[in-house]
């Protein structure tokens, strides 16, 4: 679990009641720590050490177009900044600055693991607020309120509040094998767990269900669940489970997969080591798909 990206997050988290405005005021004055995002990038410090995701302060001469409160960190409060994508292109000569994208630093351990869920909830954050720019009920711009927590209409007074997206992500096994499928935009050689969005109204259990019927055709009985990770691609939750397979004949859907197929245990731990004789590899690490993995090859996948 520890190498899973975006789990490890040492802010403290401050709800509605603990006056956001106001930490929020004073996590924005001169000299305050900050996490900066700039479109689909982190901005990241690099002042004479090791990288980091936070700020000593705003960037000059930038205006953001969000600020947020993330939460308390060391009794101080800390904001979460989003300026437009092509800061990252304009800080490229900057001495202590550089920007990258949050899958290359949580693949390359670019800073420290605390740091990664800072960053992840940075992004999911302001992605959302991004996106939510208009009331849902009337259509009329809203606002920021509660030091970000959320958005004001100030026309029909509606509240709207962030959101997480759930995603099912499951190892399916039956014996000594265990289903893998791979879609197009993967890189070459690469196989994953199947995964899926969760449908209002369905259970975890369901999703998991629904999903490897819907894409591979294979019949789910138990399922449990094993862990969750953070995914700021906008803003999703996985969740992952083991399954077991009640039948082997695979049906795919072409439209999601270009290939599922059963892989027995010794195929998976030659991918998950980079060994394969055909090359065929694994998600990284910092991926929960390799944790399920792992964590199926060393037996806790199967039943009591």
């Amino acid at each position: 679990m520890s190498e899973l990206g975006y789990i490890h997050n040492r802010l403290v988290r401050a709800g509605i009641e603990h006056d956001p405005e106001g930490l929020l005021a004073e996590a924005t004055r001169p000299g305050m720590p900050v996490v900066a995002i700039a479109g689909e990038q982190a901005i990241l410090n690099q002042n004479g050490g090791a990288p980091s995701a936070m700020l000593p302060g705003a960037i000059e001469a930038e205006t953001p177009q969000e600020r947020v409160l993330l939460g308390m960190l060391a009794g101080r409060p800390v904001a979460g900044l989003l300026y437009e994508a092509s800061l990252a292109d304009r800080i490229a000569d900057a001495p202590s600055l550089f920007a990258q994208d949050l899958r290359s630093i949580a693949m390359q351990g670019v800073v420290p693991a605390d740091e990664l869920g800072i960053l992840a909830q940075a992004k999911s954050l302001l992605s959302w607020h991004a996106r939510h720019r208009f009331c849902a009920n009337c259509g009329h711009p809203t606002a920021s309120g509660a030091g970000g927590l959320r958005r004001d209409c100030p026309s029909c007074s509606a509240q709207h509040f962030p959101r997480t997206d759930p995603v099912s992500i499951m190892l399916i096994s039956r014996g000594e094998k265990c289903l893998l499928g791979r879609q197009k935009r993967f890189v070459a050689g690469s196989y994953s767990c199947l995964a899926g969005f969760i449908a209002p109204g369905e259970t975890i259990e369901e999703a998991v269900r629904r999903e490897v019927l819907e894409e591979a055709g294979i019949r789910v009985g138990q399922v449990r669940y094993v862990a969750s990770q953070p995914w700021p691609f906008p803003s999703s939750i996985m969740i992952g489970c083991f399954g077991e397979a009640l039948t082997e004949d695979i049906v795919l859907d072409r439209d999601e997969l270009e290939d599922g197929r059963w892989f027995h245990r010794d195929e998976v731990a030659l991918m998950l080591e980079r060994k394969h004789p055909d090359g065929l590899i694994t998600p990284p690490p910092m991926a929960i798909a390799n944790h399920l993995m792992r964590t199926w090859l060393s037996g806790e996948a199967r039943p009591a």
